[in-house]
This record gives structure tokens, sequence and C-alpha cells, in this order.
């Protein structure tokens, strides 16, 4: 319950947007015993060899652009090739390695290290360690989830390889494709770019997207696939800094923004994937539509509070939030 819109949102963010600090720092801890687990694992067994300088936090909760719940962390593995080699096929996402006699074990009938392969190695020793309820591969065959007893998160654990620099100048990371073999990235970029345009817009930028993302889950079953939605603002972010006028006034430039954007080409801020907008016309217009009625919504809120009425501003910010943003309290 909240009497005027400033506690209604500082209520929202605390209590349904942000993640739970006590949270936080207990999956950052979970998150570093894992790793010193993974850790024990180098050479032992005929188990890989662990290039630990190779490893990197991923994803939104290692961006801090994750909002609640937390339901999966992110961790790349990185392995020793061993003197491997590695050729490109059709594009950033078809790469097969030919392995050193080190990983001769994972290979496929075509002398292919096999991703899968790899992938099923690390959950044989990942389901051994205790504290962990299940280890399995994900659907799509791109990471070991790993499930913990006592907590709402799991992990997705994700064997990395770690290139030479290439004629472009850039080394990469090869993680599973999910078919077998082997695909590009670099989380460092990412990371990177966010922390770049969260700078440029005066530390404000990660809330304003944790808002956004979690605006993105209400009210209707079309939503902006996670990462999509981020890139959208922090692309625009990096060169524009439209969250330095209050949380709820840059929540409504992000719904701008996303208007812009939705119908058009995004790329990857890794500079690696390419457009990364595959959504069907049918959801670009649903959600076009929904960015557009709310923000005329909001901006009739502001309207609404810069004129004192703040019960009709609260219930205004609710249509577009939903039925967990606080009511107003008489």
């Amino acid at each position: 319950m909240a009497k005027t819109v400033n506690q209604a949102f500082e209520i929202f963010l605390r209590d349904v947007v942000n993640l739970d600090p006590d949270v936080t720092k207990a999956a950052r801890r979970s998150r570093d015993n894992l790793m010193e687990n993974i850790a024990d694992f180098d050479g032992i067994d005929g188990f890989f060899r662990l290039w630990s300088e190779f490893n990197e936090y991923f994803g939104s909760f290692a961006r801090k652009t994750k909002c609640r719940k937390l339901d999966d962390v992110d961790l790349m593995i990185g392995l020793h090739a061993c003197g491997s080699t590695y050729l490109q096929h059709n594009g950033y996402n078809d790469i097969s390695i030919t392995p050193s006699s080190e990983l001769k074990s994972c290979v496929n009938n075509s002398g292919e290290l096999n991703s899968i392969t790899v992938l099923n190695k690390f959950k044989e020793k990942l389901q051994n360690l205790s504290d962990y309820r299940s280890s399995d591969l994900r659907r799509d065959h791109q990471a070991v989830t790993l499930n913990l007893i006592s907590r709402e998160w799991s992990f997705d654990v994700v064997p990395c390889f770690h290139t030479v620099q290439e004629s472009d100048g850039r080394s990469y990371y090869l993680i599973p494709n999910g078919k077998g073999r082997w695909m590009k990235t670099d989380p460092t970029i990412d990371r990177s770019c966010v922390t770049e345009a969260n700078k440029n817009n005066a530390g404000n930028l990660l809330e304003v997207i944790r808002l956004t993302k979690k605006w993105n889950k209400v009210k209707n079953a079309t939503t902006i696939p996670s990462y999509l939605l981020e890139t959208i603002l922090v692309t625009y972010g990096m060169t524009n800094n439209f969250c330095t006028d209050g949380t709820k006034r840059s929540f409504v430039s992000a719904l701008e923004c996303i208007k812009r954007n939705i119908y058009c080409s995004v790329y990857d801020l890794k500079g690696i994937q390419g457009d990364i907008n595959t959504l069907e016309s049918d959801d670009m217009d649903i959600l076009f539509e929904k960015a557009a009625i709310d923000v005329k919504k909001a901006r009739t809120a502001l309207q609404l509070e810069a004129d004192g009425e703040h019960k009709q501003a609260i219930q205004k910010w609710g249509e577009i939030f939903g039925s967990t943003f606080p009511k107003y309290e008489d």
C-alpha cells in the first residue's frame, strides 16, 4: 500500500522487480562454491584439463539485468584445447573442432569433438556433487542444468574453449551449438556494453531494464525475448542518456525505444550473431500495440501525479504493471 506514486514505485522496485539482495548474495556464494567444486575435476579420472583463466559468468544475472525471480545462473567453464584445431563452416554457429589425442574420448564418427558428448561428461561429474538434486542436459543441448536441493535457482553450466586471435583481430569463446558442433560467443563484450551504457545513463539503466523486463511479462502471452529487449535498450543507451530523468520517465522512454525498434533489425552487442530480431510479424504488431497503449497510460499517470491525483495515478500505473503493483492506501 502507498500514499504517493513515488512510494508505490519504491515498494514495487524493492519487492517485485529487483532481486532480493539476500538471494543475490546467496546465489553468488553458491556459484563460487560450484566453481571451486568443478575446479577439483581438473584432469581427474579422465576428465578434461580445465583452464580457469577462461571461466566466465554470463547471462542477465552476471550483467545485473535480471528481474525477480532468480531462476537460473549461467557459468562458462574454460577447457584446455590441448592443441586441438577448429574450422568455421556456415556461419558463427557451425564450427567443428578436430581434437587432440587428449580429447579423443568425445569424438563422433567423423572424428570431430562432439559438444553433446562433452556436455554429458560434465553431467556425469556434476550429478555426483552433494547439495544438488539433479543434473541434466538443457533442452537446447547447449548447457548442463544443475538443480539445487534447497534453492529456487538452477545453474546452467556451459563448457567452452577460447580461440587464438583470428584474422579480424578478435578472439572468441566456442560453446556447444546444440547440434553436436560449436558456436562463437563472447560474453565479455555483452558485459562491457552494458557497463558503458549504464555509465552513460548515470548508473540508472540497469534498473530501467529490469523494470521494462517486468513490464514485458505482464498481461500478454506474447513477450519480447529477454536478450532482445535488453539489446534494444543497451544499444540505445550507449549513445543516448535517456535514463537521467527519474525511473518513471525513463521507463516511458524505454517503451518509446521499443516502439521504434520492434519492427527493425537488432544486431547483437557482440557483433557475432547479426540480426537477433526473429519475432514473427504478428508478434511485432502485438508488442508494438502494447507499448503504444502503455506509453499513453504512463503519460496520463505522470500528469495525474503532477496534478496531485496520486490515487488515480497509482491506479493507472497498476493498469500498466498488473496486480503486483502496489495499491493506493486511503
